[in-house]
């Protein structure tokens, strides 16, 4: 099981068809720092100086979602993106967590702590 935010930036995405159990969720939101459980999706805000730099973040992050093939839900104001990812294809089609919801969080996560470098 993966013990870091950085090892699970270093991995990629794949098919997943179950969900995580609680056990598992709780390991790995305790490895992606300020996420959390929010409808069933995890979530984080993310917060900018302006308009330009938070829709710099956004267009920096859409191009992992697109090459990993997991997309999040995404709440873009002026200031503020939020992201929200659950894994469409867990439990039979109804969505849940996946592994895949964790490392594209900790990709996030990669890509706004270089902004703030």
């Amino acid at each position: 099981m993966t013990s870091s935010a950085t090892e699970l930036a270093t991995r990629h995405c794949t098919n997943q068809t179950e969900a995580l159990g609680d056990a598992d969720i709780k390991h790995y939101l305790a490895t992606v720092e300020g996420w959390k459980i929010d409808g069933g999706k995890i979530a984080k805000s993310y917060d900018f100086k302006n308009y330009y730099e938070t829709l710099a973040f956004v267009n920096a992050v859409a191009y992992i979602f697109h090459a990993e093939d997991h997309h999040p839900d995404l709440a873009v104001s002026y200031n503020r993106c939020g992201v929200r990812f659950d894994t469409h294809s867990v439990n039979g089609g109804k969505g849940g967590l996946s592994i895949n919801d964790f490392i594209c969080a900790a990709k996030v996560d990669a890509v706004f702590a270089q902004r703030s470098a």
